[in-house]
């Protein structure tokens, strides 16, 4: 069974695990830190920086409140529970290397342009359209806004992105999961999502129908970190890298031009990378999960800019984040593909995944990273790699996956949609 790999050196038994889970737990957010008046003014500033909505001398005052409550009283679990509410609304701190940036750092680019000499380079929905390789319009009866159907040899190039993927990350030794799709909210919030809100990217279901406190996965990093929820691992386990392939549900929409088409869609496939480590391994592994990216992506043949993010950038709870952004020439833009974060013990703490350290618990590190996203990645490839005559080259380390096809050509098995006027 794929668990035994990932969970061998646990510690907590199996009975405590489930009785655990079973239990709605507080967040353990470091009260030494964010609640010593010291530091309010780092953690305001940062709470500014990262444009937060947490507020620190509401949570100072919270503190006093709590601190001066007897256990015995009966309003101290309420004055305790208000108090970490508050908490959980703080972002994590900030690696001090971006702390100063306004912008994006290009870190490095990777591959040239592609010099389109001959022509001009056609954007995705127009090659598609052309080949008969993608259904974004009148979908409502199936699907509804934001949605696609892949056809043909389109359908072929996502599965052997998916297979080329995951078998370099075999290759690296991370232990591929199979995760579920939908989750209960507290791993949805320990993760730093926002659920219930007038922002919210995240999918409910409907409670009469299906139950209350169900909602659909954004991303296969919430997943994972759900599999290891009150878990504690030995030190000599650590770290683990663990990936998984996952549908990926966002009720986000854009009217932003730069992300029309298949860019900002409602539904997704995408590989994921996980990682839990020690806090002293966290830093290298960020840069690690970065590399592994770059190598996955470089033999794709497009250009593109790894970025050190900012922190207004970074979202609540990453302490460092890069991007990943591919050109595409036929929008004549860049547009992120990828993007991996250390979440250092901002999860953990609300997850409850620890280790043993010199007979002490400690809180793990997690980190993610994105390693195939599909529709970005196949806008990148169509647009850096079509043909004058109309046809796709398929990059060399995909073409194992794609029967041994070298080129995309005109979808002809499923008919082009032609829209009718009905008279009525």
């Amino acid at each position: 069974m794929i668990f035994y790999p990932i969970l061998r050196n646990l510690i907590v038994t199996k009975s405590k695990f489930l009785r655990l889970s079973s239990t709605v737990i507080l967040p353990d957010i470091d009260t030494n830190y964010y609640c010593n008046s010291e530091n309010s003014l780092e953690i305001d500033n940062n709470i500014k920086l990262r444009k937060g909505v947490g507020d620190v001398n509401r949570v100072m005052n919270m503190y006093k409140k709590y601190k001066a409550t007897p256990i015995s009283d009966s309003s101290y679990q309420i004055v305790r529970e208000n108090l970490y509410k508050e908490l959980s609304f703080l972002p994590n701190k900030t690696h001090p290397s971006v702390l100063e940036n306004v912008e994006p750092q290009v870190v490095r680019e990777i591959n040239q342009k592609r010099d389109f000499q001959s022509h001009r380079p056609l954007e995705f929905s127009d090659i598609t359209r052309r080949l008969n390789l993608v259904r974004t319009d009148k979908l409502g009866h199936t699907c509804g806004h934001k949605s696609y159907y892949f056809l043909g040899e389109l359908a072929e190039l996502e599965e052997a992105l998916i297979k080329y993927t995951v078998g370099k990350l075999l290759q690296e030794k991370f232990q591929l999961v199979s995760v579920p799709d939908i989750l209960p909210s507290q791993v949805l919030e320990s993760c730093g999502m926002t659920i219930n809100s007038d922002r919210t990217q995240i999918y409910s279901l409907d409670p009469v129908h299906h139950g209350p406190d169900l909602y659909l996965s954004g991303t296969a990093e919430m997943s994972l970190a759900g599999l290891l929820m009150n878990t504690t691992h030995t030190e000599e386990a650590l770290p683990l890298k663990l990936a998984a392939v996952s549908r990926c549900f966002r009720a986000e929409t854009s009217n932003l031009i730069e992300e029309r088409g298949i860019y900002r869609v409602h539904q997704f496939t995408k590989v994921e990378m996980f990682a839990v480590t020690t806090p002293n391994q966290s830093e290298s592994m960020l840069e690690y999960l970065r590399t592994t990216q770059e190598e996955l992506f470089s033999p794709l043949g497009f250009n593109m800019r790894i970025l050190d993010m900012p922190p207004h950038e970074l979202g609540a709870p990453a302490y460092r984040k890069y991007d990943i952004e591919a050109w595409m020439p036929g929008r004549n833009n860049y547009g992120e593909i990828s993007s991996c974060s250390n979440c250092t013990d901002y999860q953990s703490r609300r997850l409850h995944i620890k280790y043993v350290h010199n007979d002490e618990t400690c809180y793990v590190h997690t980190l993610n990273g994105t390693a195939c996203a599909v529709p970005r990645m196949l806008i990148a490839l169509l647009e850096t790699h079509q043909d004058p005559k109309g046809k796709i080259y398929t990059p060399e380390v995909l073409q194992p996956y794609m029967n041994g096809k070298k080129y995309i050509a005109k979808n002809n098995t499923v008919p082009e949609l032609k829209l009718m006027k009905i008279k009525r």
